[in-house]
């Protein structure tokens, strides 16, 4: 006798940030009549990395040409705007300057000029004198100006992505166990005692994406360790029209302190990149010794560190002092001083680490029997997410139809 099995949905999704809700409205835009389910454990939409970035639609101009990072962005940043003049969300397309400071950063500068070209992105180059015509009270030595880059509203973007694929949204849902069988599908046990069967698990967990893997059986190729980034508000902030980033170190996935005006009008001035003690760490007082532990038993984390103590220093020092963090800011901005910065909100990052303790620096998607992993959505995540979860909808109803 053929058991028969009671599928709740087609494809559950797991997490209900904004890569999670795009894959859901893509794969109901692809295939209508897929019945989508999303499980979030908050008791609403974005409520960790898509909630507390700094809300640029990113360009495209820092990523390696060809890479996902490069193709995504591009193309996601022209697919926000749309998305957000469409259903009538907050954005404005602002322009940004990537502004050197120092004679060493010039090479490095002038290599972004040619990644952003070969990218499709128009740049211009200005020297000293020009950055004043954009930017009256910012100093360097020369900078690039990049038109596409813009500011929205994402906690908003992912509210509408979810209202409008037509899934249905459990909130306040975590998932505490995950039944696997590749003839039978997947079963999730949530904490509130719900089982939800689906045919496809896509698994869009952020900070936990590397845990829920486990839970389906797979070995992931890297594990997610936590940074936050904590930011300042600009009391001044007619100091600042736009937006402003340095020169970013090319060792690094993360872009350094800079200044964007928000979509609120408020100018937000960071963020730097410490280690988390908790996945959900927003500050030294969240610890969670469980995770800690289980993050410094990767091995990556230990090469990591010895590769990168130096920068690690540098982060942790404008972290614990406001001076150091003022000095950061002042390169581009002499005129800022202590009083004029606020503490505000922090954000934490999962950043994938591989074993040998290199930094994820691309999308990383992982595919198993009936699952489909993103295990990697660093910046500019949110800014290509309808990209990416096209990407993760085609995998999810290529598995869908191996059924």
């Amino acid at each position: 006798m053929v058991q028969v099995v009671a599928y709740d949905g087609d494809v559950l999704v797991v997490g209900g940030g904004i890569v999670g809700l795009s894959a859901a409205y893509a794969i109901t835009r692809a295939a209508p009549g897929t019945r989508v389910t999303v499980l979030e454990k908050e008791p609403g939409p974005a409520r960790h990395q898509t909630g507390h970035n700094s809300g640029v639609i990113h360009s495209g101009i820092y990523y390696r040409p060809g890479s996902l990072k490069a193709r995504y962005a591009v193309r996601g940043a022209a697919e926000m705007t749309k998305f957000c003049a469409e259903y009538g969300i907050p954005h404005a397309v602002t322009g940004k300057l990537i502004v050197a400071t120092d004679r060493a950063e010039l090479p490095r500068l002038h290599a972004l000029v040619q990644r952003g070209r070969e990218n499709g992105i128009a740049v211009r180059e200005l020297g000293a004198s020009q950055i004043a015509e954009y930017e009256p009270q910012v100093r360097g030595l020369a900078a690039i100006q990049v038109a596409t880059t813009g500011i929205c509203d994402f906690t908003a973007v992912a509210a509408r992505l979810g209202e409008a694929s037509g899934a249905e949204i459990r909130y306040g849902a975590r998932v505490v166990r995950i039944d696997r069988r590749p003839e039978r599908g997947v079963a999730v046990l949530t904490d509130r005692g719900d089982v939800v069967r689906a045919r496809v698990l896509v698994n869009c967990a952020g900070l936990y994406c590397d845990e829920i893997a486990r839970m389906t059986g797979e070995e992931p190729e890297a594990r997610i360790v936590p940074f936050r980034g904590e930011y300042y508000t600009l009391t001044r902030p007619g100091l600042v029209r736009g937006l402003v980033y340095p020169v970013p170190d090319p060792a690094f996935p993360f872009l350094g302190v800079h200044l964007t005006r928000g979509i609120d009008g408020d100018v937000h001035v960071g963020p730097n990149a410490v280690p988390a003690l908790a996945r959900e760490g927003y500050g030294w007082g969240v610890v969670r010794p469980r995770e800690a532990l289980a993050t410094a038993a990767w091995p990556g984390v230990w090469r990591m560190g010895r590769q990168h103590w130096r920068y690690g220093a540098g982060e942790l020092r404008r972290s614990v002092s406001k001076g150091a963090f003022v000095d950061a800011v002042r390169r581009m901005l002499p005129a800022v001083e202590a009083e004029d910065l606020t503490r505000a909100g922090a954000g934490v990052r999962a950043q994938a680490v591989l074993r040998d303790g290199a930094l994820v620096d691309d999308f990383l998607i992982q595919e198993g029997p009936r699952a489909v992993h993103v295990l990697n959505a660093p910046s500019p995540a949110a800014t290509a997410s309808l990209p990416i979860g096209r990407e993760v909808a085609r995998r999810a109803l290529a598995a869908l139809g191996d059924r």
